[in-house]
């Protein structure tokens, strides 16, 4: 299971930005956490009740873990584009999920029926490319749509493509992650 305490750095990193008085020590927080030095992936996902508030990450760790949460945070809290920027009253119903991500690894399939049955569904998180189509779903994106078929067609309608994009064979790769979410109020700041 996830540790509490990169919520906790997903809420201070929000707070940051939403009260200039409030701050966190960065090297206290390495300090504590050195794991957060490693490079990491990882998705910050925002919601206000049930509806999605934000939701912005990593697909491939490139950077340290800490700043990948920070960073994730902030931007799903204040530049996810389908959102204005939070303010502080929205946060009262609020919930904030880190999930942290696996290595990408390609699924390697002859056509569509043959990718549909090497998706595990609730367990994978996919990603689909294929020249300027990209795309990904958590894996808990299988909460809503059940049918692999259905969230592999939803992937590619995400991408900007549709359902010929399989008759062209589209890299598909699987990751999986481990997240844990929790409500604002419940989450003491670091």
């Amino acid at each position: 299971m996830i540790d509490l305490l990169y919520l906790r750095l997903a809420k201070s990193a929000i707070l940051s930005e939403l009260d200039a008085s409030y701050g966190f020590d960065k090297s206290e927080i390495l300090e504590a956490l050195p794991h957060l030095r490693e490079n990491g992936a990882s998705f910050v996902t925002l919601e206000s009740g049930s509806d999605l508030r934000g939701c912005i990450g990593s697909i491939v760790a490139y950077r340290d873990l800490f700043s990948d949460i920070v960073s994730n945070a902030k931007a799903a809290a204040f530049r996810d584009p389908r959102f204005a920027p939070l303010s502080l009253d929205e946060t009262m119903d609020l919930s904030v999920e880190v999930s942290l991500l696996s290595t990408p690894s390609e699924v390697v399939y002859s056509d569509f029926a043959d990718l549909v049955s090497k998706v595990v569904p609730h367990k994978d998180g996919l990603i689909l490319k294929h020249r300027h189509f990209s795309s990904t779903y958590l894996p808990q994106v299988w909460q809503s749509i059940s049918d692999t078929s259905e969230f592999l067609l939803s992937l590619a309608y995400k991408a900007g493509a549709n359902e010929q994009i399989f008759n062209e064979k589209p890299s598909i790769y699987r990751y999986r992650v481990t997240s844990r979410k929790e409500l604002w109020d419940e989450l003491l700041p670091l």
